[in-house]
Order: structure tokens, then sequence, then C-alpha cells
């Protein structure tokens, strides 16, 4: 009893800390007004990186410490991705509008890069493998077979996808001509999402929440990083459909020890998604 009592408490914590910084803190629309947003984030951030490092020696709650630092670690590289001026600057030297095909996909691997580049070097900082942030050829063919099904499966389903969400004047000759940028928008996406969520955090919840627990853990605060997104007309709806995918690539990452298969998937899945956006502009 007092053990199922400890890992709900624990789940309570994580949860807490994971909805803080991928919720109130988000790079896409953070919560606080402008002129808080950046002093909570510094001093948030701070608080993290402090308390990691100090309780790493502490019988008790050093179970906390390579927790606590990877959220320093989501928070720094989220952060940094919202306030870098490199958006601007990567747009104005190629003469690219943002609202455009091309624009968005740009933005998004500009900021892709940022997250990716700064979780890997932290990591590496801390003095731990790319292994322990899933970044490895582990189970290759069965990493590849699964997410390539998969990444079939969604292209397959995906005009009907973006139909549903509400995708206008879509067709062939369209999407033809956007195949360039989608495809650099999912995955970087998709890279930069499944390392962010599940390669940063599941293996270090497992030990304390369990497989499940640790991926219900980050699954949450992923699925609530996408509310008031604008390219679905039904929000509850997309973050429905979002729990039981985010809870599948969190499986996948688990089965196959690497990262590979749950990107593929997740690169299909942003297809409707990109679909939407373009059709939009």
């Amino acid at each position: 009893m007092a053990n199922r009592i400890t890992k709900a408490l624990a789940f309570l914590f994580i949860l807490i800390l994971g909805l803080l910084v991928f919720v109130v803190f988000s790079h896409f629309r953070p919560l606080l007004p402008e002129s808080l947003d950046l002093v909570g984030r510094v001093t948030f951030a701070t608080i993290l990186l402090v308390t990691g490092f100090l309780i790493r020696k502490s019988l008790r709650f050093k179970w906390m410490s390579p927790i606590l630092l990877a959220f320093f670690i989501a928070l720094t590289a989220i952060s940094i991705d919202l306030y870098s001026p490199s958006r601007e600057w990567l747009l104005s030297l190629l003469k690219v509008k943002l609202l455009t095909p091309a624009g968005i996909a740009l933005d998004k691997l500009d900021s892709s890069l940022i997250i990716i580049v700064l979780i890997i070097g932290f990591t590496r900082l801390n003095r731990e493998t790319l292994s322990s942030i899933y970044l490895n050829l582990h189970n290759l063919k069965q990493s590849l077979r699964t997410g390539l099904i998969a990444f079939a499966i969604a292209l397959g389903a995906s005009f009907f996808l973006a139909q549903m969400f509400g995708a206008k004047n879509l067709n062939l000759e369209k999407i033809i001509g956007w195949i360039p940028w989608i495809l650099i928008f999912i995955m970087g996406n998709a890279f930069n999402e499944e390392l962010l969520f599940r390669g940063l955090f599941l293996r270090k919840f497992e030990p304390i929440l369990g497989k499940f627990g640790a991926n219900l853990a980050i699954a949450i605060p992923f699925v609530l990083h996408h509310t008031g997104v604008t390219y679905t007309q039904d929000t509850l709806l997309f973050l429905a459909y979002l729990l039981p995918l985010s809870l599948a690539w969190g499986s996948i990452t688990q089965k196959t020890d690497s990262l590979l298969a749950s990107v593929l998937f997740h690169a299909g899945m942003d297809i409707p998604v990109v679909l939407v956006i373009f059709a939009s502009l």
C-alpha cells in the first residue's frame, strides 16, 4: 500500500513538473504575460538545475535528480527556441516569407535543430550516453519495419484526416508541389518532439513509475502542450486523437529501445496536420 502511495505521489509530482514546463512555459503558447514569462523561465530553470545537482547524493531523493535535470534541459531548450531570433535571420537570408509552405517548413526546421542540438549537447555535458535518450540503432530491422509500416498507413489516411481536421480546397497538384516542404516539416517536428518528450524522459521515469506509468506521465503533458492549436476545428477531438498516439509512440520507443520507429510513425501522423496548415495559407 505504501509503495502504491509513493508511486502515485511521484506520478503527481512528475506530472506537475511536466505541465509547468510544457504548458505554462510552452514555446508555442506560453500562459504567462510576456513581462513575466522570461523571468519565470529563468527562475524555474535555475531551481530545477540547482536542486537536481544538490540532491544527487541524497539517499532519499536522488531518484529525482535525473528527472529534475531532464526538465531543466527541456525548459532551457524550448525557451531558447522561443526567444531565439534565428528564424527571422534564416527567412531573411533566404528571402522567404513565413506564411508560405517554404516559410513554415523552414521555421519548423530551425526550431527543431535548436531543440535537438541543445538536448544532445546537455546530455553529453551531463556525461550521459546518447543511448540514454534512445538515440541509437538498436533493433534496427524491427524499428524500420514498424516505423515504415506505420508511416505508410498514416500516409494512406492523411487526405481523409486532413479533411476531418478542416482542410479545404485540397488537390493532388497542390500536394505534389508541397512535398519538399511537407518532408522537411514532418521529419523535423517528429524528431524534435520524440526526442523532447519520449527520448528525454522515458528512461528517467521508468525506475519509479514503471513502463506504463512513465509513458502516461509524459503523454499527458505532450497532449496538453498542443492545447490551443489552430489547425483543427475541434480541439477536443484532436487532443482525444493525440493521446492514444502519444502512448503508442512511447510504447514503441520502449519496445524497440530506439526513437527511430516512433519518429517515422509520428512523421506520418503529422502529414494531415501539415496539409491543414498549408491549405489554410
